[in-house]
């Protein structure tokens, strides 16, 4: 049965991951999106102590606000982000960026965990002035194609006590539904922030989880070229057969 939201987005109801079923996610790229850029659309964590996350809609003039939302967690993983100069609101890509954590490419480039950056007090109030952040690929009920999160290093306490809890049960972050919402916190410097928090909202039924297992491992495959902006790869140009070297851009 379909509805349709506030943002007059048609999706399924009552059908929950079941719909994957009848979707090639390979084959719908290739035919719909050859020679167009393809990218992830962000669900975007709000500045300052704002506790309302901005969801993508049809209207990107219009994007909707939400307290929480719930969403299976694809795939995740770490990333790296060093800015010589201080951010100032331009989509510019960092000047050494990582997308494991372990090896960093630009300048300084190298080993992460050796580099001076990743040493406390070598940023502004005594933290590292190589940020740590980690992307998250959602897939939304009703949706048939993941959004991404990246969550800033005040929410990755929070990500991986969640995880913690899931794995003493012997679940994996891409077997359930989990909600996302917000809280305020204020960190060592005393400046408000809002932070992520997690919840198991359900496990996926036994028909559900082969189908999103095949699109974490879909995923997994292209996470990794996924650049920090748009100009930091060439346009993702889609062609037939080509669908597992093509670098999806980060949307701005």
């Amino acid at each position: 049965m379909a509805k349709t939201t506030n943002k007059n987005i048609v999706t399924l109801e009552g059908e929950g991951y079941l719909a994957l079923k009848n979707f090639d996610f390979n084959e719908a790229m290739v035919e719909e999106m050859e020679g167009l850029n393809a990218f992830f659309e962000r669900i975007k964590m709000p500045s300052g102590e704002t506790t309302l996350y901005q969801l993508p809609s049809e209207n990107p003039e219009d994007p909707e606000f939400a307290k929480e939302f719930s969403a299976v967690i694809l795939y995740h993983h770490p990333i790296r982000a060093y800015f010589k100069t201080k951010f100032n609101g331009a989509a510019n890509p960092p000047d050494c960026g990582s997308l494991d954590a372990v090896t960093g490419f630009g300048d300084p480039g190298g080993d992460c965990k050796s580099c001076v950056y990743n040493e406390y007090s070598s940023g502004e109030n005594g933290a590292k002035a190589c940020k740590e952040r980690h992307r998250l690929y959602l897939l939304r009920e009703g949706e048939m194609f993941p959004v991404m999160l990246s969550l800033p290093t005040g929410s990755l306490k929070e990500l991986s006590r969640y995880l913690m809890r899931l794995l003493t049960k012997g679940i994996k972050s891409n077997e359930v539904v989990t909600r996302f919402s917000l809280v305020k916190a204020t960190n060592k410097g005393g400046i408000a922030y809002a932070k992520a928090c997690f919840q198991l909202e359900r496990k996926l039924a036994a028909e559900e989880l082969p189908l999103v297992a095949g699109m974490s491992e879909q995923i997994k495959l292209i996470s990794r070229k996924v650049g920090f902006e748009d100009v930091d790869a060439e346009p993702a140009v889609l062609s037939k057969g080509e669908i597992k070297d093509v670098v999806i851009e980060q949307s701005a």
